[in-house]
């Protein structure tokens, strides 16, 4: 079963008179229980796609549907079934941990204790401080507090824009390690992320960008359609380095790639005439490889 579709689904935003295209006719969908990765950067159209499918916008054209439902015409079911976790903390910062948990609970004419199953994991990280306000919380709290809230009605799908933005690194591991064990509960997951380290740690993956999603696949299945073989360089004039490669004979790209370069080589190129003073090895496709070829695919 389906538990996201969308379909051609296009929407744009009047801005001092003109139309800017957020979404450009994009289509995917996403089975039942899967953890499914929106990956792009800032102004990839990400937040626009969420706020059609939990119901808060409408789309210009096409159609999606959650758990079956349409977006337009089952709008208020949707929001029964739903969880949603925008990308800004949106929870009320002057009540306290547990009157949020407690609020959001009332809403869904469910209880804390009803289905505090299915936030122990989250909740209990945070509850020794269910007292404290939650604008005091730190990011990783406050996102776990918001986590909660989304989770405690039991929803049949999830949705999670850029969740772990802002937020240190050990709170970005637990975070995904929860969202695995919440897949395993049959709840279908859809979260947006702009770190493609992230995309690794998701079922599927959607890479999007200016309105377009530009490939639909597993992790594996995106690194293994790169076809190419990668350098990774460094030496102690990066930049002169990277110029370097970028106007040599037999490579297609090259691109900062955090302490190092990495340096795409066209299809039948075994080896370059590289300069004394340089090091080089053989790298692993990553993501984020894929994205860059991707996007410069797309553009050309």
């Amino acid at each position: 079963m389906k538990a996201i579709v969308v379909d051609h689904i296009e929407k744009a935003y009047a801005i001092k008179k003109t139309k800017v295209p957020a979404l450009k006719g994009i289509s995917f969908d996403v089975p039942q229980g899967e953890l499914f990765g929106l990956i792009g950067p800032d102004g990839a159209g990400k937040t626009t796609l969420f706020r059609i499918l939990t119901t808060l916008i409408l789309p210009d054209s096409g159609t999606a549907s959650v758990n079956g439902l349409d977006v337009v015409k089952d709008f208020l079911k949707i929001r029964q079934e739903v969880g949603y976790m925008p990308g800004r903390f949106s929870l009320y910062t002057d009540l306290t941990v547990e009157e949020n948990l407690n609020f959001f609970a009332n809403i869904f004419n469910t209880t804390v204790k009803e289905n505090y199953h299915l936030i122990k994991d989250v909740y209990q990280q945070i509850e020794p401080f269910k007292h404290v306000r939650a604008g005091k919380l730190s990011g990783g709290m406050k996102q776990k507090l918001a986590l909660s809230c989304a989770l405690i009605h039991k929803p049949k799908a999830l949705f999670l824009d850029e969740p772990t933005t802002g937020v240190d690194a050990v709170s970005r591991k637990e975070f995904w390690e929860l969202l695995r064990s919440l897949r395993n509960e049959g709840i279908t997951i859809l979260v947006s992320t702009p770190y493609m380290d992230e995309a690794s740690l998701c079922d599927r993956v959607g890479l999007i960008q200016t309105g377009n999603i530009m490939q639909v696949n597993t992790p594996e299945g995106l690194r293994a359609s790169f076809g190419k073989k990668i350098l990774a360089v460094r030496s102690n004039q990066m930049l002169k380095t990277l110029e370097l490669f970028k106007n040599m004979e037999g490579v297609e790209d090259a691109y900062p790639f955090g302490e190092k370069h990495h340096v795409v080589l066209k299809k039948n190129v075994q080896q370059l005439n590289i300069p004394d003073g340089i090091e080089v090895e053989e790298a692993a496709v990553d993501i984020e490889d894929c994205f860059i070829a991707l996007m410069k695919s797309h553009v050309g």
